[in-house]
């Protein structure tokens, strides 16, 4: 069998084989992916900061579209109102996913990275407002340092050639899913333009329409995609932003497989699963890559820097990015698991989670996204995004050396986790008995 049983009180234990292989592929593609943001970003900090910045920005903000639609948008704008659908589209999919199969199915299981995620958006939102307040500064950018970019922060592990067993990995991208739910609610509750109820009705009824579709169990991309585009050109003209369509739609998306029937084979994929594994390569290795191509573009400078530490909000930014994201993720996942009967596994520490909170305050791309709808204005979103930059990388020194610091046991397990002297595929650590399991 390779379904050995699980403690479900041991917390960042061994994962059940069937959730280790549906996390393991979505992780390989999340850091290939990462590490195309990474050259993304490089690129546009380099274009920004060369002789050609002018150039930069022309393409940035050339507009194409269907003005009579309402859809003349500069290329900024497609990638960040367009591309990104598809990134919380995929969002959208993982978190049914947990929510119906996954970490998230039963209260138990929730408690810990749902409280260590609220926790981790919450005291950064804090951070940042005190900050701001002390200074004198606008309160508008609070939700800026709330979200993980689980790309980015792969991208990092992979640098790093870091062994992290795979518990460690599934806590993080929970957690990064969690945070993209709150980062979508923040940006439908609070960056809402005028309404468009005539439009924001129609989308709705095309969403009600989508749903119906999946409970008919109609099948077809035919049907998808063209009705996707009009629930997301309708939600954009509705004065929702448009990628809160892609969240909808993933969250309706159906992930549980139909049995075998009189007539109907068994399903080998549900609708959720057959769509992630086509929209996740296109969501970690074009769509989000090009929206950092045209919002990781600032200048920097010896001045930028220094507004950076010295004006309210792109400081508290920077602070709630690293300091909010470990203290709230660290703190929230202790209490947690202090006031449940949840035990950290005995091989593990807690420094690993701690090291992992200070991973977790890599928040490039949601980020980003959240500074552009906060400071409209272009040096208002500067020095956001230089904010967002500092902090990011800030996290990503400060985890690397935390990590590499226990890699040799990280490696240790790692090895363990995937020995298979059988050959068969499954690690043998997934079969033995529960008699003989380490």
């Amino acid at each position: 069998m390779c379904g050995a049983p699980r403690d479900r009180s041991v917390f960042l234990g061994l994962l059940p084989w069937p959730e280790r292989s549906t996390v393991s592929r979505a992780l390989r593609t999340e850091t290939v992916g990462g590490l195309v943001l990474l050259a993304a970003a490089v690129l546009a900090l380099v274009w920004a900061n060369s002789p050609w910045t002018a150039a930069y920005d022309t393409v940035r903000d050339v507009h194409f579209g269907v003005p009579t639609l309402g859809l003349d948008l500069s290329l900024g704008h497609w990638t960040s109102d367009g591309l990104l659908t598809v990134f919380f589209l995929v969002a959208g999919i993982e978190l049914k996913r947990e929510l119906v199969v996954g970490e998230l199915r039963t209260p138990a299981a929730a408690a810990l990275p749902v409280v260590a995620a609220v926790c981790g958006m919450a005291v950064p939102a804090a951070l940042y407002a005190a900050t701001a307040a002390a200074g004198g500064g606008s309160l508008k950018g609070w939700a800026v340092p709330m979200a993980t970019d689980i790309a980015f922060a792969l991208a990092v592990l992979a640098v790093l050639s870091t062994h992290l067993p795979s518990a460690l990995r599934a806590f993080l991208l929970t957690l990064a899913v969690v945070d993209d739910l709150g980062a979508i609610l923040v940006i439908a509750v609070f960056f809402t333009a005028d309404l468009n109820l005539l439009a924001l009705g129609g989308a709705v009824a095309g969403l009600v329409v989508f749903y119906l579709l999946q409970r008919l169990r109609v099948r077809g991309w035919w049907w998808y995609v063209p009705l996707g585009t009009v629930i997301w050109a309708l939600m954009y003209n509705g004065g929702v932003h448009a990628t809160v369509a892609g969240v909808a739609m993933g969250l309706i998306l159906r992930t549980t497989r139909d049995p075998a029937t009189k007539g109907r084979a068994a399903e080998t994929a549900s609708p959720g699963e057959r769509t992630e594994h086509l929209m996740r390569p296109v969501s970690a290795g074009i769509a989000v890559p090009l929206f950092a191509l045209f919002s990781a573009g600032v200048s920097i400078s010896l001045p930028v820097l220094g507004e950076v530490l010295t004006r309210p909000e792109p400081l508290g930014v920077t602070l709630g990015l690293v300091l909010g994201k470990t203290l709230g993720i660290f703190a929230g996942t202790y209490l947690a698991a202090r006031f449940t009967r949840a035990q950290l596994n005995p091989n593990l520490a807690w420094a690993d989670v701690f090291a992992l909170a200070v991973l977790a305050g890599i928040g490039f791309t949601v980020s980003l996204l959240i500074g552009e709808l906060a400071f409209p204005a272009p040096v208002d979103a500067e020095h956001v995004k230089a904010a967002v930059l500092t902090g990011s990388l800030t996290a990503a020194a400060l985890a690397a050396v935390l990590l590499n610091r226990r890699d040799r046991i990280y490696r240790r397990l790692y090895e363990a986790e995937n020995l298979d002297q059988d050959g068969d595929g499954i690690p043998d650590i997934y079969q033995r008995t529960p008699g003989s399991a380490a």
